[in-house]
């Protein structure tokens, strides 16, 4: 007779993971017990025969449940205690200093769909329907262990049916924290934005309504949408106008996987992703012609889509006539979504016809995720529902916060060689959302069990909330706080996911505050674990009005340009190529002189090295777009607009030492605007631009003596791009790499930030090398 005491840790709680072992343990006539530990493991003491136990540790890791993962296994031989049988035992506060998390929130599961829409049972057309396999979790757990009475269905006392479900070890729904009934669980009522009560059954009218080209606000799992007919041209328009988003494309959801291919080109990776437990937004290539309409992603290529993962999506597709509907986040530009009733009431009257609204809450709030497919590769966008809190594994053990970006923020919890990003936080530069993420990283220092950090990580750039945020919490906990530059972030993100000890890298994008103070976005650096440097970029050009640049992008080309020709004939220019871009500046003419005599005096100026301006100028040059309503559209647009080239006119970018010089790249582009296509100018100036940052990261590279080259920023979202540069790497004998895991853009920024604090800590770097 042997006894064991065996520490399971990773994703072991939430996922049916407790009653596997019980049903695994008696097949192999084993004693003892298995419980929840309150740092997410689990703890199994068994007794019996040498040969069973091991057989039994076999299985766990052969046959465990789809969703769980094993990170370590650790077992100790104890006394055998005698133990008459195997059984569940109850959980413990307590843990053993694991890094085991719950599971992100998971679509629901065939075996629950197939209840929902049967009419013999009881969940039949229940919204809530939920197992061990599916569900709500991230959402709304306040503390470990995950068991119901430290989540927010606590509040909903289950029912003896539901009860002699959840006690059965052999049931599905045993310990499925959120299961409910119809008689037990949460509900749904709809309102009028006035808040009268709509009788009848209230999924059933959201959906009449939504038929009839009402907006209706719907709460779900992670937050509150707006819905409302995607094929009704009128009632998007209407949405634009009451939510302020002139051209910001919608999100929409879609019934099935076969609508969306008759509006949309979907590759197999493509489909997995839309079908996994995750069912994130995939940014999805527009069939020509498109049947929608085209105001749901204006100028765009690509049309995002999801596919429902909630009772509730299925059960309004199945009353409703569309088969898509608009799905976009209840919220004002760069406010948090809205997630609690009372808040729903005040802040979207104006917004929604009706509101759809059910009594559970939402303690963590979490926006979809955001995925797209680039040169074959998985690019995530906006890491939340579905990927949060799963961690990404790093070579440093410390505890710490890494802050991230300003936009597109998510922070990180460093623990155990592991990062933790949080859900999207947003704009912090918003009161509300800078709040928000106070709040959330207290939720994560409690499911963590962090009390207390080594250290602190935030961007240079001096004004950032995030920045300040940090040196706050920095203060209040007595804690080290260090300052990295925002480009060297991007690359170690890369270094992070990929396990690489050194890189020469591509980092690209709109905005980064340098080390010189300047605005860098165009950068060829190397990081290693002791050395970081910068070995080029884009030779820097005057932003007149500085930050105004990123709204306005004629600025942008204005001050580019202003590099070759003098200001009388650069007003002649702009006049000549792109009048309307004057017409939409705030203030016109006026404004247009303001920025001309900006230039000529050197008054007011910034200086830039950014990729992502010098694509924005581009964009207006070639009058594809002139104002930034959301991050990044200029240059998406001018993205989609290259998509329709087909012949590449050879533009080159030259490179005099460590200046890429873009404006010359300008010129070409002018001398064949009147006799080539504009989509083959715009088509070439994304290859140009990628064989210049490619042939100087390759020269690099072989100096430094690397095989690997690596990109991150915003741009590497760009089809075009990413391809050129990747072939040319490959074709020169060095490895290329992007990230899959981690977001490319800033909201996957503090994984790189907390992978440079594990380097300064371990004395690889000192903060000199990070800040200057």
């Amino acid at each position: 007779m042997k006894a064991y005491r065996i520490h399971v840790q990773g994703i072991v709680q939430a996922v049916g993971f407790r009653p596997f072992i019980y049903r695994i343990a008696h097949e192999h006539n084993l004693r003892g017990y298995v419980k929840n530990l309150g740092d997410a493991g689990v703890e199994i003491v068994v007794e019996g025969r040498e040969e069973d136990i091991e057989a039994f540790i076999r299985d766990i890791h052969r046959k465990k449940p789809p969703l769980a993962r094993i990170d370590r296994l650790e077992k100790k031989e104890i006394p055998p205690q005698g133990f008459p049988e195997f059984y569940i035992e109850k959980s413990s506060k307590g843990g053993r200093g694991g890094d085991s998390i719950i599971p992100p929130d998971i679509a629901i599961c065939e075996d629950c769909l197939r209840e929902l829409f049967d009419p013999t049972n009881k969940r039949y057309m229940y919204p809530f329907i939920v197992c061990t396999n599916c569900g709500p979790r991230f959402t709304i757990i306040e503390d470990l262990p995950y068991d119901r009475e430290n989540t927010t269905m606590r509040e909903f006392p289950m029912c003896d049916f539901c009860r002699s479900e959840y006690e059965d070890p052999l049931n599905r729904r045993y310990h499925a924290e959120p299961i409910a009934c119809p008689v037990c669980g949460p509900s749904y009522r709809l309102y009028t934005s006035d808040g009268e009560e709509i009788t009848g059954d209230p999924l059933r009218k959201a959906a009449e309504l939504i038929d009839r080209g009402y907006i209706v606000a719907i709460k779900g799992i992670g937050g509150i949408h707006l819905a409302c007919d995607a094929t009704n041209e009128e009632v998007v328009a209407e949405l634009r106008k009451r939510t302020f988003r002139p051209q910001k494309p919608f999100a929409i959801m879609a019934d099935s996987l076969e609508t969306v291919r008759s509006f949309a080109y979907v590759s197999r990776e493509e489909e997995e992703e839309l079908t996994s437990y995750r069912r994130p937004i995939i940014t999805l290539r527009k069939r020509e012609p498109f049947p929608l309409p085209e105001n749901l992603a204006p100028g765009l290529h690509t049309i995002g889509v999801m596919l429902p993962y909630a009772g509730t999506h299925y059960i309004l597709f199945h009353w409703s006539k569309t088969k898509v509907y608009v799905m976009t986040s209840a919220n004002y530009p760069g406010m948090p979504m809205v997630k609690d009733n009372e808040r729903a009431f005040e802040e979207l009257r104006d917004m929604a016809d009706y509101l759809l609204l059910h009594n559970r809450k939402i303690l963590n709030r979490a926006d979809d995720s955001v995925i797209r497919f680039v040169d074959g590769r998985r690019a995530v966008i906006r890491r939340s529902r579905g990927f949060v809190p799963l961690p990404i594994e790093i070579p440093f053990n410390y505890r710490g916060l890494a802050v991230g970006a300003e936009l597109m923020n998510a922070f990180g919890v460093a623990k155990n060689g592991k990062v933790y990003p949080s859900q999207y936080i947003g704009n912090t530069g918003k009161v509300e959302v800078l709040e928000f993420m106070r709040e959330a990283i207290e939720h994560f220092k409690r499911i963590l069990r962090v009390k207390e950090f080594d250290l602190i990580v935030a961007d240079l750039h001096p004004t950032y909330n995030t920045t300040k945020l940090a040196m706050e919490l920095a203060n209040e906990m007595g804690v080290e706080l260090l300052q990295v530059q925002h480009h060297y972030a991007h690359i170690a993100s890369v270094l992070a996911e990929k396990n690489l000890e050194s890189a020469v890298g591509i980092a690209v994008d709109g905005v980064g505050y340098g080390t010189d103070g300047n605005v860098w976005g165009g950068e060829v650096l190397y990081l290693g674990y002791e050395d970081v440097e910068r070995l080029a970029h884009i030779d820097y050009y005057p932003l007149p009005g500085g930050d105004l640049a990123s709204y306005y992008p004629l600025r942008a080309l204005m001050g580019i340009l202003s590099k070759v020709y003098g200001i009388d004939a650069l007003e002649g220019v702009i006049r000549k190529c792109c009048p309307k871009a004057i017409e939409s500046l705030k203030y016109g003419e006026v404004e247009f002189s303001v920025a001309l005599n900006q230039l000529a005096k050197g008054i007011n100026l910034a200086y830039a090295s950014s990729t992502g301006r010098v694509l924005d100028a581009f964009a207006v040059l070639l009058n594809v777009a002139y104002r930034r309503h959301y991050e990044g559209e200029p240059a998406m647009k001018l993205e989609s607009f290259a998509m329709k080239g087909k012949n590449d006119l050879g533009f080159t970018v030259p490179i005099e030492g460590e200046l890429i010089r873009v404006e010359e790249l300008f010129t070409q582009a002018l001398d064949v605007l009147e006799k080539a296509s504009p989509a083959d100018i715009a088509y070439s100036v994304h290859l140009a631009l990628a064989r210049a940052f490619a042939g100087v990261a390759i020269e690099k590279a072989r100096e430094f003596g690397v095989k690997d080259v690596v990109m991150s920023g915003g741009v590497a979202y760009n089809e075009l791009i990413v391809k050129t540069v990747r072939k040319a790497v490959e074709a020169s004998g060095l490895r290329f790499h992007v990230t899959t895991e981690v977001p490319r853009g800033d909201n996957g920024i503090n994984v790189g930030q907390a992978f440079l604090g594990g380097l300064y800590l371990e004395g690889y770097l000192t903060k000199e090398d990070l800040m200057l």
